[in-house]
């Protein structure tokens, strides 16, 4: 988790995009495979999110679109919003590892993390994935609140300003 928030705080710092960072390890070594940050506004593309961008790098590091095949987990700065919900219930992750809660996020840095199903658990559950929350909470947080003390743009297409 340390290397997810170092990674959303150095994203920040740089002003290279939005304050959240992810990682994909494969298990059991925790053998780093990829890492990903939001690059939303400086992309110009809603879909480039840290989660997506560290999945799509996995994929082609494992040069495979299934990472089923491999026990692999996702280390990501906060809960995933609803776009990589749906990225990871396809990707094929054996476990999920989150630090700052969505209500987190869109109380400290502004966004809207959608509409995400009832029992999101449950149905990651379901497909085999496992999830860890709550990891190093604070300090993504922390992350989180220094984004919206930065006055970086805040990107929900419903609430931006050009």
């Amino acid at each position: 988790m340390r290397l997810a928030i170092d990674l959303s705080r150095e994203n920040l710092v740089q002003g290279t995009g939005g304050p959240f960072g992810a990682a994909v390890f494969e298990l059991p070594a925790y053998r780093l495979v990829s890492v990903g940050v939001n690059v939303v506004v400086p992309q110009h593309t809603s879909l480039a999110h840290a989660e997506i961008l560290a999945l799509l790098l996995a994929q082609e590091a494992l040069l495979t679109h299934d990472l089923g095949k491999r026990r692999l987990e996702l280390v990501t700065s906060s809960q995933p919003c609803l776009q990589c919900y749906g990225a990871i219930f396809w990707s094929g992750l054996s476990r999920v590892v989150t630090g700052a809660r969505a209500k987190d996020v869109e109380a400290l840095a502004g966004s809207d993390e959608g509409p995400l199903p009832q029992d999101w658990e449950g149905e990651w559950r379901k497909r085999g994935i496992s999830l860890e929350t709550d990891v190093m909470r604070v300090q993504a947080c922390a992350v989180l609140q220094a984004y919206q003390e930065s006055g970086a743009p805040i990107y929900n297409p419903a609430r931006s300003t050009p």
